[in-house]
């Protein structure tokens, strides 16, 4: 049971986590002033340009954060999550408390950090590409939701 537990408090914290990315990033994209701003010199039109610039920065690595997110959520509603989509094994239980929507191991990651980011090889997991369509609904789980065998 503590394991259950642990992964409906970790569903929670990923839910909130990204409830509040959401709204995050609809806050981005209001704050950015419209190419179309009429009114004041260059230097207004300069600043408006770099501020966009920034909220666009911050709404592109807001959504790659909030996509990661939710394929966690994904994975721990099909009883996949805390397996390395690489090589299989168990993600140790404190990497996922430190990074909750983690996918990968240390090991694969330190690899894929070595070979300069995510590779081609068979071995990775592409049904998370298309892991992102029809997902599931964003109801609130319960013990018996939770496809994990009982320790």
């Amino acid at each position: 049971m503590p394991r259950k537990d642990a992964l409906l408090r970790l569903h929670k914290s990923l839910v909130a986590k990204r409830d509040a990315l959401r709204k995050q990033l609809l806050m981005e994209l209001d704050d950015s002033v419209s190419p179309d701003h009429l009114g004041g010199d260059l230097a207004d039109a300069a600043l408006d340009d770099s501020q966009n610039e920034m909220h666009s920065q911050l709404a592109a690595f807001e959504s790659r954060e909030l996509e990661q997110i939710e394929h966690a959520i994904h994975l721990l509603k099909t009883g996949r999550y805390g397996r390395c989509e690489v090589c299989g094994d168990a993600i140790p239980a404190a990497r996922l408390k430190a990074i909750p929507n983690t996918t990968v191991c240390i090991d694969c990651r330190q690899k894929q950090e070595l070979r300069g980011g995510y590779s081609d090889d068979a071995s990775e997991n592409w049904e998370s590409l298309s892991d992102y369509e029809g997902r599931l609904s964003d109801r609130e789980l319960t013990i018996h939701d939770l496809d994990v065998p009982v320790d």
